[in-house]
């Protein structure tokens, strides 16, 4: 276990200094200015990967998964949700503010379709994208499959998996991967059987990992919930399942 937790301070070292080649994007929703940032191989045409941090915004997690993407050969974009003022200080203003798109999810997937654009931009394959999201991010990874936004396959990463149940189950396109913490108390087992239902009704190509022993933000370093062996197997589950439907 030592050795583990040593292994991920290295990560975030390694991370954060990779991190630091990511480039600012200055983007708009009509006024709300929006900045966010992508990775030092943008130009090339790449497979491309949107990143949706948690509900505090763009945090060290979003940047070190987007310093090991660009390693994987993608181009990776992390999106900005809430646009510059509107940035969460504390915990209630995140909830406040996450809240706000999770009962809005149009204006939610509008400020998706907006960053996919810019992944674009960036010289992204356009028929080779995908989004993953972290949290608050994993619902909106969701919505963009939910909203048939053009992403050929969406992760959900200790994502807030349910959906107002007024909304009908309509056909999902991209292939789905739920990364599920088995002891996330933020997620009901309604929301889970609500989820497997959605995703039967929509035929999607979807698969949903659940992972021992690991609370809501299981993946983050910097969280004490971080499950070092579990967050590891989450990651190489992603990078396969990027594989199989990017390159």
């Amino acid at each position: 276990m030592i050795r583990l937790l040593l292994l991920a301070g290295l990560f975030m070292i390694s991370g954060k200094m990779n991190s630091q080649d990511l480039k600012k994007v200055a983007y708009k929703d009509g006024s709300q200015k929006l900045s966010g940032l992508v990775t030092s191989n943008a130009g090339k045409k790449l497979p491309g990967v949107l990143i949706l941090p948690a509900w505090k915004g763009i945090d060290d997690e979003a940047k070190m998964a987007a310093a090991e993407l660009e390693k994987q050969g993608y181009i990776a974009f992390i999106a900005d949700i809430y646009g510059e003022g509107n940035i969460p200080t504390d915990n209630a203003s995140a909830a406040k503010t996450a809240g706000f798109y999770k009962q809005n999810y149009e204006a939610y997937q509008k400020r998706i379709s907006l960053a996919l654009e810019e992944l674009k931009k960036s010289g992204a394959d356009p028929a080779k994208i995908a989004v993953i999201g972290y949290c608050f991010g994993g619902s909106g990874a969701l919505e963009a499959a939910r909203g048939n936004l053009p992403v050929v396959g969406a992760i959900s990463i200790h994502g807030g998996i349910g959906k107002d149940k007024i909304r009908k189950n309509g056909p999902i396109t991209a292939k789905i991967l739920v990364e599920h913490p088995a002891e996330d108390e933020s997620v009901s087992a309604e929301d889970y059987a609500q989820l497997v239902q959605e995703l039967r009704d929509g035929k999607a190509d979807w698969q949903i990992i659940t992972y021992a022993n690991s609370k809501h933000t299981f993946t983050n370093p910097a969280s004490a919930d971080y499950n070092p062996v579990m967050a590891k197997r989450a990651w190489e589950h992603t990078l396969m399942f990027l594989k199989e439907i990017l390159k």
